[in-house]
C-alpha cells in the first residue's frame, strides 16, 4: 500500500487537487505590486455567482472562524440582543463569539440531526421581538444537516428589522445560494471546503442593509475591521498581508469552477450525497439527518450502539487508508462523518463505500458486501 495515498473524505479540509497545488507553487509575487492587485481584483469578482450577490466579496487571511467573528463584530455590540440558530457544534460556535463580546445570545436549540423551520424561527422571533442580528449555520458540519436558510431569510424580512446573517463555510461553492434574491444580509465561508484550497482564506459578503449598519458602527476588532477591507478592495489590494499563494491557488479553484459550471457542481454534490444516503441505508446503518434536510457536501451516521464507531474509523484509516470524521462534543465516538465535497467524484463515494463495507466486516459486522456499493451504482446509473 502506498502510505501518501491518502483517501481524505472528511468534511474539511478536502482534497486539493493537482493543479490547484501547482499554481500555489508559483513564485512568490511582492503583495503591494501591481501583479497581485491585478489578480486579487479578479478572483474577488469571480467569487461573486457562488454567494449569489452583486455585492464585493471581501477575502482575508484567516480560518473560516475568522469571517464568522468578522460579522458579528462589524454588526452588534455589548448588550444588543440577536438570536442564534443551533442545529449543532457550529451553531453554537456563532453563540460562543456573540457572549464573548457581552452580546445578548438567545439560543434557538432544535435536537442535533434536526434543522430549524420556518416556523419554529417564527414563533422564536415573537418571543424576542427585539433582536438585531439572526445567526444561523447553512450547512451544521457536525451533522450533516443543511438548514433551510431560503425559508428562514423570508421569515426574518417578514418579522423583523434584524440582519440575517448566514454560516455557509461547509456548503457554499456545492450548493444554491442566492444571498441577494433571498435576502441574506452577511454569507461567510471558508477555503478549505467546496472552494478545494488548504485552510488559510475566508470569504465574506454584506448586503446593502448590512453597510448601512456597519458604516454606522465603531467595530470590536482591528484585524477584522471590515471598513477596511471595503476601502482596501476598492484600491485592489487588502489592509492586512495577504496569503499570496493561497490566491494564486484560489485563481486556479476559480478556472476549475467556472469550467465545471456551478448548476453541474449542484448537481455532482446532490448525486453524491444521494449515493451515500443509499449505500448506508443498504448496509443498515443509521442516518442521523432526514432526506429533505440530509446536504450534499457531508452525511453523518449513527450505529446507535450496532458497532463502535471509532473501531470503524480506525479499521478504515489503518487498513485502507481512508480516512472519515468522527461525531463532536456529545456525538464524540458515537458516530461517524463522511465528507463528499470540493475535488470529490461519484466514483470517490463507490471507493468510500466499498472501504466500509470491508472495514465493518473486519471489525465483525455480519454485513452483505456489495449491497451498498450496488446502491451507490444505481443511483449513479440512473441519475440523469
Amino acid at each position: 500500500m502506498f502510505a501518501e495515498k491518502l483517501i481524505l473524505r472528511i468534511p474539511g479540509p478536502t482534497p486539493i487537487p493537482p493543479r490547484v497545488q501547482q499554481a500555489m507553487n508559483r513564485p512568490m509575487i511582492g503583495h503591494r505590486s501591481g501583479q497581485f492587485s491585478a489578480l486579487f481584483a479578479k478572483v474577488a469578482e469571480r467569487l461573486k455567482p457562488y454567494f449569489g450577490t452583486r455585492q464585493d466579496v471581501y477575502i482575508l487571511a484567516g480560518s473560516g472562524t475568522s469571517a464568522l467573528e468578522m460579522s458579528v463584530v462589524n454588526t452588534v455590540g455589548a448588550g444588543d440582543e440577536v438570536a442564534v440558530l443551533v442545529s449543532g457544534a457550529f451553531g453554537e460556535r456563532f453563540a460562543k463569539i456573540c457572549e464573548r463580546y457581552d452580546i445578548v445570545a438567545h439560543r434557538l436549540n432544535v435536537p442535533w440531526g434536526e434543522a430549524v423551520t420556518a416556523d419554529l424561527l417564527s414563533a422564536f422571533l415573537d418571543e424576542h421581538p427585539n433582536v438585531k442580528a439572526v445567526f444561523a449555520t447553512y450547512c451544521e458540519t457536525s451533522t450533516g444537516v443543511q438548514n433551510p436558510v431560503k425559508e428562514l431569510a423570508a421569515v426574518v424580512r417578514a418579522k423583523t428589522d434584524a440582519l440575517f446573517i448566514v454560516d455557509a463555510v461547509s456548503c457554499l461553492g456545492a450548493v444554491p445560494c442566492e444571498m441577494d434574491a433571498w435576502g441574506i444580509d452577511i454569507v461567510v465561508t471558508g477555503s478549505q471546503k467546496a472552494f478545494m484550497l488548504p485552510t488559510g482564506l475566508a470569504f465574506l459578503a454584506a448586503s446593502e442593509r448590512a453597510w448601512n449598519v456597519i458604516e454606522n458602527r465603531k467595530p470590536l476588532a482591528f484585524y477584522l475591521d471590515l471598513k477596511a477591507y471595503r476601502k482596501s478592495l476598492a484600491e485592489q489590494t487588502t489592509p492586512y498581508t495577504p496569503a499570496v499563494s493561497l490566491i494564486f491557488g484560489l485563481e486556479e479553484v476559480c478556472n476549475m469552477l467556472e469550467e465545471e459550471g456551478l448548476a453541474n457542481i449542484i448537481k455532482r454534490h446532490e448525486l453524491m450525497r444521494d449515493m451515500t444516503r443509499a449505500a448506508m441505508t443498504a448496509l443498515g446503518i443509521p442516518l442521523m439527518t432526514s432526506d429533505e434536510y440530509g446536504a450534499p457536501t457531508v452525511t453523518s451516521l449513527d450505529p446507535k450502539g450496532a458497532f463502535d464507531s471509532e473501531e470503524l474509523r480506525k479499521t478504515l484509516r489503518t487498513k485502507h487508508n481512508v480516512i472519515v470524521a468522527g461525531g463532536q462534543q456529545h456525538l464524540k465516538g458515537k458516530i461517524f462523518r463522511i465528507g463528499h465535497m470540493g475535488f470529490c467524484d461519484p466514483l470517490d463515494v463507490i471507493t468510500v463505500v466499498s472501504a466500509i463495507e470491508m472495514s465493518l466486516a473486519q471489525i465483525g459486522v455480519d454485513v452483505p458486501l456489495g449491497e451498498g456499493v450496488k446502491k451507490a451504482q444505481e443511483v449513479l446509473i440512473h441519475h440523469v
